[in-house]
């Protein structure tokens, strides 16, 4: 009964072809990245602003050359914390439309062997190159676009939050 339940998605797999295993992995990993981005925003980012403002009012100079440095510090400190992953983040993104292509050629190849085979008589064999080409496309181009927009929210929010630090730890 399980296989049953399972048994069109290998099917939509064994169509795509290796591509698309390729494109289901990246794509995992990129959702992964992306759930672990949110969820340091959400519940690490706030503890670790507090934790760089408390320290720097405890200071009590906020003007010496030191000082400075010391902000300066801090501010890169969680800046990289913020921009952690998310260079990983746009690379996956761009990974996954090649990954797809990259499924293209190989179905495209695939109904040039069969052409070259059997001629065009053999239609089952040109479908199937052909649905691998589409397939990958689609997939890579499907997985890729949700990656674009929730790369570009994030780094909005990691360069809204580091304007945020560094206003926070003012010098006075």
């Amino acid at each position: 009964m399980l296989y049953n339940l399972f048994a069109p998605l290998q099917q939509f797999f064994a169509t795509g072809g290796p591509a698309l295993s390729a494109i289901f992995v990246v794509a995992i990993a990129l959702w992964a990245l992306i759930i672990e981005r949110f969820i340091f925003f959400w519940t690490r980012y706030p503890s670790l602003e507090g934790e760089v403002v408390s320290r720097w009012q405890a200071r009590g100079d906020h003007q010496s050359w030191y000082a400075l440095q010391i902000r300066k510090m801090e501010i890169s400190q969680v800046g990289y914390q913020l921009r952690k992953g998310l260079s990983l983040i746009r690379t996956l993104t761009i990974v996954l439309p090649i990954l797809g292509l990259l499924g293209t050629v190989n179905g495209m190849i695939f109904t040039f062997t069969v052409m070259q085979l059997f001629g065009t008589g053999n239609a089952n064999g040109l479908a199937g190159g052909i649905s691998e080409a589409l397939v990958t496309t689609m997939a890579g181009l499907v997985c890729a676009v949700p990656g674009l927009y929730f790369s570009s929210s994030l780094d909005r929010r990691a360069a809204k939050s580091a304007q945020k630090i560094a206003s926070l730890l003012r010098v006075e």
